[in-house]
């Protein structure tokens, strides 16, 4: 079972709450999705049941087409946030580590196809492997902080969190003007480049600047 932990393994004593997400929030992931910058951002979430830890394996499904990783930047909300200014988002948050944003990516496009909402792509059963979390106060730039992604040894997926279109404090602020935010949930913040399909038996390495780095197997 799914509980926040710190990086030394430690259980946070928050309760495991929802994940909120933002989709396109990083130029070049637009690019290579072929889609168009929108003023407005886009929001979706994904239910506590699709947290599970990152490590030292996680399970992807069967049967539904390819799934595709989508590393992000993930922020562990500490207080309550409801249209919240940026000072107050600052105050909320109880420190950073890393996700990958499972995407049914073949059922996500069918669905998009038919006009029609891609929960099921992207909140499944598992659908967002976590790592534990760095505390905030160890973390004096979280607006310049590099992150990659290896599969089999190859870099799939690099990034640095200056390059979001949106900030961190301002994505959440944006965000609880639609959705209050509470202890224990989850923001993912948007993925870079590099996005691909998953296979049973790959092995992953994360890193989040200098602070961690895991390896991690997929199951079937």
């Amino acid at each position: 079972m799914y509980q926040h932990l710190t990086m030394a393994n430690v259980d946070i004593a928050l309760p495991v709450g929802k994940v909120v997400c933002i989709g396109q929030n990083y130029q070049d992931h637009i690019a290579e999705m072929q889609s168009t910058t929108a003023p407005e951002a886009l929001f979706f979430i994904k239910p506590a049941t699709a947290l599970v830890p990152l490590a030292p394996q996680f399970s992807i499904p069967q049967q539904q087409g390819e799934v595709h990783n989508e590393l992000e930047i993930a922020v562990l909300i500490k207080s309550r946030l409801c249209k919240a200014d940026y000072a107050t988002v600052n105050d909320a948050i109880w420190g950073y580590g890393l996700a990958l944003d499972l995407t049914l990516r073949q059922v996500q496009a069918k669905l998009k196809q038919q006009g029609r909402p891609w929960e099921i792509a992207k909140g499944f059963d598992g659908a967002c492997p976590l790592s534990g979390f760095v505390p905030k106060n160890q973390v004096q730039h979280p607006q310049q902080l590099d992150f990659s992604l290896s599969v089999n040894q190859q870099l799939r997926q690099q990034g640095n969190s200056a390059n979001m279109i949106r900030g961190i404090n301002q994505l959440i602020s944006e965000m609880t003007q639609h959705f209050t935010l509470l202890p224990g949930d989850v923001v993912l913040t948007g993925t870079p480049a590099g996005v691909g399909p998953l296979q049973e038996g790959d092995v992953l390495t994360l890193e989040l600047a200098d602070f961690f780095s895991i390896t991690t197997q997929v199951t079937a």
